[in-house]
């Protein structure tokens, strides 16, 4: 659509385009399209700020119809300042893709689509503006609206247009999908049951995880199962991942394994299946998952393989809602004090944020018009800002229905197209007669014996590789601790491993069991503690351990004591004792605050160290920001420990 827009608009002596696009998979895809148009297509975004002084040449010199940039681009200082004015001046057409992107993540994932209302007040009247998406019940629709400035109760609508704003909506049901939901009884049956059907499904695919350790380790089963298949995530390589892409689009791979890092957009039209290795939070992200298979094809298989887990992981991601207003306060209030722009990182040991929420915050702020992003960080405006709890509440509530319509979704006997789409408020809505319900016909949940030990040894098989903690927080002097720079090698910590993270699909579940806040404190049962064996047994350590020490833990004491006890006397070395620790970090959230309440509270008081000939192991149950476990090594080869080797039972992510 706005690829045949551009070219008349062009055709008439009107600016380039500029779309707002918000992954760099569909970047890719949106280019290799407008040239099969005819429309040259550049892209400004963090993978290639090396070009970015060319594009914009070609940009002034009428050489791009199209330029993709990402919503984060509208608040880098230097294309802000010195590019989006001329741009929005000389620009033929304004293109929001994937618009859902402003209700259904505003204010937590991608709070630079909420700039997009800022950037419509600055472009003159005649340009037209177009916000696209394939996903959006009538609520999206209401709050894209909203965000835009182009709802009824927004003035700065008024100066843009006279007419109301015109809202096209097509029918959703896509004739190729088969959707069917696949219940099988545990993580091990769900992997066995997908290595054992996946040659059954037709073309290539992608398979949807919940998170980047699912998709890591679901890519590695199926690959030691034959299959050619390729992980894609967040923490994907760029190359890597366009390198996958590549090898999708070609049929190379059976399987891209993915998080939602491939989604939106991506277009491949003879994508044969959609899988689901646990269930999305909302009917929105599903349909826009499932809408990447079936484009160009007469059949397309569409399963969802729910779990018990999937629930904790929404609790999760839950959690990182928008912090409380005291915390963002603490923001403001740091930053009115400063007499110099400040860095994200300069700010973090100022405030009670990890660093990702903490850089969420500042742009909802800055959306907000409370801070501004400028040349070397931030700086307060001075201008009023309320704290919008109803809002933030109302996407609270709305999540939370949205997630109980995906439990209603797997549990409905009547058609499931019709129900996603009901809940898309769809008013085509009807039986699609090709789905599980509709047709009668269910796939079988039987699982071959080899598939099922397979993935019973891949799923048991503990073992995370831990990598020692390098550097310092900054800004730790002005918490009243002398640290900084690099960790010195006399005080570093060798590499450790963990039995499994709360995020795998196998020892995850066990482990979230076992230290959920309201579990007991017990012993390590002994199902865990061989998992610990076989962890020690295959370390390929320089130098075996010559002594235990566990880290003092106040909730659960316990665990920790029988861990390193056990651990100690099957290894038959002596237990050294347990590094005491009068340490406060509950609800300290960020590297540097969680370090400053460990600084005087953890200290190897009491251990006699003397008969440490070769390296600790030391103990502890959970590692999350892995300050903990740092310092404890940190102090302990300073009493002169020769090394220190880190082992835990889990680790966050």
């Amino acid at each position: 659509v706005y690829f045949v827009a551009t070219a008349l608009l062009r055709a008439r002596g009107a600016g380039p385009t500029v779309i707002v696009s918000p992954l760099l998979a569909l970047m890719r895809n949106q280019i290799d399209a407008a040239a099969r148009a005819g429309v040259r297509a550049a892209t400004i975004n963090s993978a290639n700020t090396d070009d970015w002084e060319l594009i914009q040449q070609q940009v002034v010199a009428g050489e791009v119809d199209v330029l993709l940039v990402s919503p984060e681009r509208l608040n880098n200082p230097d294309f802000r300042d010195a590019v989006l004015p001329k741009l929005t001046a000389e620009a033929g057409m304004l293109v929001v893709d994937e618009a859902h992107c402003i209700s259904d993540w505003g204010h937590d994932f991608r709070p630079d689509y909420r700039r997009l209302r800022t950037l419509l007040t600055e472009l003159p009247e005649r340009v037209p503006v177009l916000a696209t998406t394939a996903t959006a019940n009538d609520r999206v629709v209401r709050d894209v609206a909203d965000q835009l400035g182009l709802g009824d109760d927004h003035s700065s609508a008024a100066s843009r247009a006279d007419s109301p704003v015109l809202v096209l909506r097509g029918a959703l049901d896509r004739e190729s999908l088969r959707l069917s939901v696949v219940r099988l009884p545990t993580a091990q049956a769900r992997l066995a049951w997908l290595a054992q059907r996946l040659a059954e499904l037709p073309g290539s695919g992608i398979i949807y995880t919940l998170t980047v350790s699912a998709a890591d380790d679901v890519a590695a089963f199926l690959a030691e199962r034959g299959y050619p298949v390729a992980a894609y995530s967040g923490k994907t390589d760029p190359e890597e991942r366009e390198r996958a892409e590549t090898d999708l689009l070609a049929n190379r791979v059976k399987a891209l394994v993915a998080t939602s890092a491939l989604g939106m957009g991506f277009d491949k039209p003879d994508l044969g299946f959609v899988i689901h290795l646990g269930s999305p939070q909302s009917p929105i992200a599903y349909y826009q998952q499932i809408g990447r298979a079936g484009r160009g094809v007469r059949r397309a298989d569409v399963l969802l393989l729910p779990g018990p887990e999937d629930r904790d992981i929404w609790r999760y991601f839950a959690s990182m809602a928008f912090p409380p207003e005291r915390v963002v306060r603490q923001v403001l209030a740091a930053l009115a004090a400063a007499d110099r722009p400040l860095s994200t990182t300069a700010l973090e040991p100022l405030v009670e944020l990890s660093r990702n929420r903490l850089e969420i915050v500042l742009k909802v702020l800055d959306v907000d018009g409370a801070v501004r992003r400028v040349r070397g960080g931030w700086t307060a405006t001075g201008a009023p800002w309320d704290y919008d709890a109803e809002r933030y509440d109302r996407i609270a509530a709305a999540r939370a229905a949205e997630q109980q319509a995906m439990l209603d979704f797997q549990r409905t006997s009547g058609c499931r197209m019709a129900f996603l789409l009901e809940q898309l408020d769809d008013p085509a809505a009807a039986p699609c007669g090709r789905c599980d319900n509709c047709t009668g016909t269910s796939w079988s949940v039987e699982v071959s014996a080899d598939a099922a030990t397979a993935a019973g040894e891949r799923l048991s098989r503990p073992g995370v590789d831990i990598a020692p903690r390098k550097q310092w927080p900054s800004g730790m002097a002005a918490l009243g601790v002398p640290l900084s720079g690099r960790i010195s090698a006399a005080q570093l910590a060798e590499p450790g491993r963990a039995v499994g993270r709360l995020t795998d699909i196998g020892w995850g579940n066990r482990l979230r069991e076992l230290l959920a806040d309201a579990a007991p404190d017990q012993p390590v049962p002994d199902d865990l503690f061989q998992a610990c064996v076989r962890v020690l047994a295959a370390w390929d350590w320089a130098e075996r351990p010559t002594g235990v020490v566990a880290i003092a833990s106040r909730r659960r004491p316990e665990l920790v004591h029988s861990l390193a006890s056990r651990l100690a006397a099957i290894g038959k070395l002596p237990l050294l004792g347990t590094l005491a620790s009068t340490a406060d970090t509950m609800g300290r959230s960020n590297s540097a605050h969680r370090l400053a309440g460990l600084w005087n509270g953890l200290h190897p008081n009491g251990l006699d160290l003397s008969t440490a000939t070769g390296p600790l192991l030391l103990v502890d149950d959970l590692m999350d920001t892995g300050w903990t476990m740092t310092l404890a090594a940190a102090r302990l080869r300073e009493a002169g420990a020769p090394a220190i080797l880190p082992f835990t039972l889990a680790l966050t992510n």
